[in-house]
């Protein structure tokens, strides 16, 4: 489908974009029903503080090689925490939602809300993470992170397949905001959405529907100079602010109020980095 929302969740992006550079590049053929992209992330604060970088909840499972955290991270409910400091890189590979499960041994469930290693996942993983991280270009570490996939020879089920197409669903169309609604669009009952999205997304489906509307809410804050929450609300689907509120704080950490201001903020310091002396400097 096209016009899917991608919820990235980088929070203060102005900021993360002057700590590290972050490129995408597209899985190999035989990949992509099971591959959003690979991402390469590559940073030198060489005299310069450590970097914290926040992401949203998402329901991407994230397979990643860096020197101090290789494994699987499962979709959670927290925003998830990353320090970069000194000069280092390092790659990951983004599932799509619903397509994990043929890496696992059970349901995706079973690594939500936090990270095990690679190491248990695929038994030929010890020391692939060095030799990912050795390969000379991101076209050599993308090939090295294929083949440890490849090598479980991953088959994508019918039942992932209804997985990921509930998911896209969702991406796709802003109007579905219960689960319900959602049932009606694909078919299946909310007993076997909610049995589908344990398996195979490893959250609920109300859950997921939200990861989406607050996702888009959080895009919307940050890119907005005064942003109208009542009326985003309304177009959200939400029948008071109040609900919108407490849903978007659940979500992301923080109130609708606090991470404009946060955004705000880091444009502020930004300005002020590139005109040190000021507006009437």
């Amino acid at each position: 489908m096209s016009g899917h929302r991608i919820p990235a969740g980088i929070v203060n992006a102005r900021e993360a974009s002057a700590a590290f550079t972050l490129v995408r590049h597209r899985p190999a053929p035989e990949l992509r029903p099971f591959v959003d992209h690979h991402w390469v992330l590559r940073w030198d604060l060489s005299g310069r503080p450590p970097h914290e970088q926040v992401v949203l909840p998402n329901l991407a499972v994230n397979v990643t090689f860096f020197r101090d955290a290789a494994g699987a991270f499962g979709p959670g409910k927290q925003p998830f925490r990353y320090v970069v400091r000194g000069a280092d890189h390092g790659i990951g590979v983004r599932f799509r939602p619903g397509a994990f499960r043929a890496f696992l041994t059970g349901p995706v469930t079973m690594i939500s809300g936090r990270s095990v290693p690679l190491t248990d996942l695929f038994a030929v993983a010890a020391g692939v993470t060095e030799s990912v991280r050795n390969a000379t270009d991101d076209f050599e570490m993308v090939r090295r992170c294929e083949e440890l996939l490849l090598a479980k020879h991953p088959v994508l089920t019918a039942a992932a397949g209804t997985a990921i197409e509930a998911v896209e669903t969702i991406a796709a169309e802003p109007a579905i905001t219960r689960v319900g609604e959602l049932s009606s669009r694909t078919g299946l009952s909310q007993r076997s959405l909610q049995r589908l999205f344990a398996e195979h997304v490893g959250t609920a489906p109300k859950w997921a529907i939200q990861v989406y509307r607050l996702n888009e809410a959080a895009a919307r804050i940050a890119a907005e100079e005064r942003p109208d929450y009542a009326e985003l609300a309304t177009v959200l689907g939400y029948s008071d602010q109040a609900h919108f509120i407490r849903d978007f704080r659940s979500v992301t950490g923080w109130a609708p109020t606090e991470y404009a201001r946060l955004n705000r903020v880091q444009e502020q310091e930004s300005r002020r980095e590139q005109f040190p002396g000021g507006p009437g400097a």
